[in-house]
């Protein structure tokens, strides 16, 4: 086992943690001259009252995830990453990102931002970051936004 990282996982959902851990993300996998991998999951279980009224609302949800993606794709080749692909699946994130995801690309880094659940919603669902320390194979780094920097 190496000292540098290969395949970097990175957790984007459009929060400014998660832009700010893409940032993070990027400068490891340039320093590592590591593959970066972006993953966006779609959690339908928070739209399953809304999607009885509003059959567009998971299109709408894949679409964001596609420009987001494709947004930060660009970003990252632009600023020197070698190689970047991304993979928007459906389900809970704090199970796919770190058992499957992470298995899928052979990733050895998962790069995500600390949420900014308060202590009551972290009791009763906890965190998507918490999750994937626990169950993720591999390294994980949480990226704390600096309470003055905008992402």
């Amino acid at each position: 086992m190496g000292l540098t990282y290969k395949n970097i996982l990175v957790a984007v959902d459009g929060s400014k943690e998660s832009a700010w851990a893409f940032k993070k993300s990027i400068e490891i996998a340039k320093r590592n001259n590591a593959k970066l991998v972006m993953t966006h999951v779609i959690d339908l279980r928070t739209f399953a009252t809304v999607e009885a009224y509003d059959q567009t609302i998971s299109a709408r949800a894949k679409e964001f995830a596609e420009e987001l993606l494709e947004n930060y794709k660009q970003q990252a080749l632009e600023s020197g990453v070698k190689e970047v692909t991304y993979e928007i699946d459906y389900g809970s994130p704090k199970v796919k990102i770190a058992k499957e995801i992470a298995k899928k690309f052979n990733v050895d880094l998962i790069v995500c931002g600390a949420t900014g659940m308060n202590a009551v919603e972290r009791f009763f669902i906890g965190s998507v970051s918490e999750n994937i320390v626990r169950y993720a194979p591999c390294d994980v780094m949480i990226i704390r936004t600096e309470k003055n920097e905008e992402a």
